[in-house]
């Protein structure tokens, strides 16, 4: 029996990019702008896109389907052949991400958050000071990083089908509410989902600054 019939109507992440489409030029220009060797992606589902440019990923996602997914180590390297680097490191978690997860605080480069939820609230004691927070606002975790103090915008990601580019250019034209009154953290947090901004983009790139360890753990361009 030859492996597509063995998957059958498994969901991975080649079946998966009908839906979501191809992230890998997304992790690519993260990669090229600033090099993260490891990543904690909270709420992956099967996304596999990170492993494509990055050489360590941690995926957490209490979905049984994903878990079926990547206990197939050898449809996941399947998946991945060709398209990452040989010494790739996958690791899953089974997890619902807001539990107490048995990680080293501090010990990624780069956190993950699309579509998932507030990432940030649960994930950011993992995140090395002077790491990257990837975020988008489905779920308002944009609007809560904005907020928050220890957080500077890096880049605007910006999207066109399975392209993506980093916009670092006039920064302070994003994430600018169009109604102040909607950027309170508790509110955002209680409806589920993100401010409303005077110029939106697919997701953002911040820089996590924690000023009792100031340390950049990852090279800048």
């Amino acid at each position: 029996m030859g492996r597509s019939s063995r998957v059958g109507t498994q969901t991975t992440w080649v079946t998966y990019q009908s839906v979501i489409g191809d992230r890998s030029s997304l992790f690519a220009a993260i990669r090229d702008a600033w090099s993260p060797s490891t990543a904690l992606y909270l709420g992956s589902y099967v996304d596999l896109s990170p492993s494509t440019a990055i050489p360590a990923v941690t995926y957490v996602d209490s979905d049984r389907r994903a878990a079926r997914f990547f206990d197939d180590r050898e449809l996941v390297a399947d998946q991945l052949r060709g398209r990452s680097d040989p010494g790739a490191v996958t690791e899953f978690l089974c997890m619902d991400y807001t539990a107490e997860l048995p990680l080293a605080p501090g010990s990624f480069d780069l956190l993950i958050s699309l579509y998932a939820g507030p990432v940030w609230d649960s994930g950011s004691r993992f995140l090395a000071p002077g790491g990257l927070l990837l975020a988008n606002n489905s779920h308002g975790d944009a609007s809560l990083a904005a907020l928050d103090p220890r957080l500077s915008l890096e880049a605007a990601v910006k999207a066109d089908g399975d392209r993506y580019r980093l916009d670092r250019a006039e920064l302070d034209t994003y994430l600018i509410p169009k109604s102040p009154l909607h950027a309170d953290p508790d509110r955002i947090r209680s409806q589920g989902r993100g401010i409303g901004f005077t110029k939106t983009a697919f997701a953002y790139v911040f820089r996590y600054v924690d000023s009792e360890a100031w340390t950049v753990v990852i090279g800048d361009d």
